[in-house]
């Protein structure tokens, strides 16, 4: 009988080893699946609530100039749209967008957007996260307002200057001057790309950028835009001096000579 009792004991304690050690894995998983789920959450940016943007500042920027001091044709509009929707597209989760609107004043600009992206719910964790309000937030705060402007892109009144080159200027001075070094940094401009002020118009003395450089404008408007990459998306109009070709170098010029780095130049369709 003595025997069956020290079975029972070995019995039981083996059980009681087992089931502590079971314990054990157990709990060590338990806190390791919450300092995985920590992790994982310690990863998700803080951001903003008014414009979205990481509370530590942006990863990228992007700005758009929109010359409506005269009005388009509604094929350049549509080409617009589609090119717009793609930089809209393109722009990273965490990275903003500033677009503004060409005046007749000189730096006189209508800022209609600034944001950043906030990143969809197809971009977010579902285990640290809710997609359901990633993708809401995404849709009102980022989607919703810049496909509002992408719809009225072809409404614009003439104007009596065309400011570009002092607009290019108050953008670089308000958008990247202050963006830390290595930053990505884009700048598309929509624009028949014709420079007409006092102090030069392309109206006037042609797309000859030698002529720009004896004027005033050359030392008025110039700005350091050193790392910043310029696309133009320009509007054709009929009846010009000079070709598009022309102006393209004038621009490409521009660019170069204010440490730009010029990143093409294409003609919408249609013309007006």
């Amino acid at each position: 009988m003595a025997r069956r009792k020290r079975r029972s004991r070995a019995g039981s304690s083996a059980g009681l080893i087992i089931a502590t050690v079971c314990l054990a894995v157990l709990s060590l998983g338990i806190v390791g699946a919450y300092g995985w789920l920590r992790y994982k959450a310690s990863g998700n940016v803080a951001i903003d609530q008014a414009s979205l943007c990481p509370v530590d500042g942006p990863k990228a920027e992007t700005a758009i100039l929109l010359d409506v001091t005269d009005p388009i044709s509604d094929t350049t509009a549509l080409d617009l749209r589609n090119q717009f929707q793609k930089i809209v597209a393109d722009v990273p989760v965490g990275g903003a967008i500033d677009i503004y609107a060409l005046t007749e004043m000189e730096g006189d600009l209508i800022q209609t957007f600034h944001g950043c992206n906030p990143g969809s719910g197809a971009n977010v964790d579902e285990w640290t996260s809710n997609p359901r309000l990633a993708q809401a937030r995404w849709e009102k705060g980022f989607a919703k307002p810049l496909q509002d402007i992408a719809g009225k892109l072809s409404v614009g009144e003439a104007g009596k200057q065309s400011p570009i080159m002092a607009a290019i200027q108050k953008i670089n001075l308000e958008v990247f001057t202050n963006a830390p070094a290595g930053m990505p940094k884009h700048l598309y401009i929509a624009s028949d790309m014709i420079e007409h002020t006092d102090a030069f118009s392309n109206y006037r003395d042609g797309a000859s950028y030698q002529k720009f450089q004896q004027s005033s404008a050359r030392n008025k408007f110039r700005t350091s835009l050193d790392g910043v990459m310029i696309k133009i998306l320009a509007f054709q109009r009929p009846n010009m001096k000079f070709s598009m070709e022309d102006l393209a170098n004038f621009w490409a010029q521009w660019i170069k000579s204010n440490n730009g780095d010029f990143d093409g130049f294409v003609r919408l369709e249609g013309i007006r």
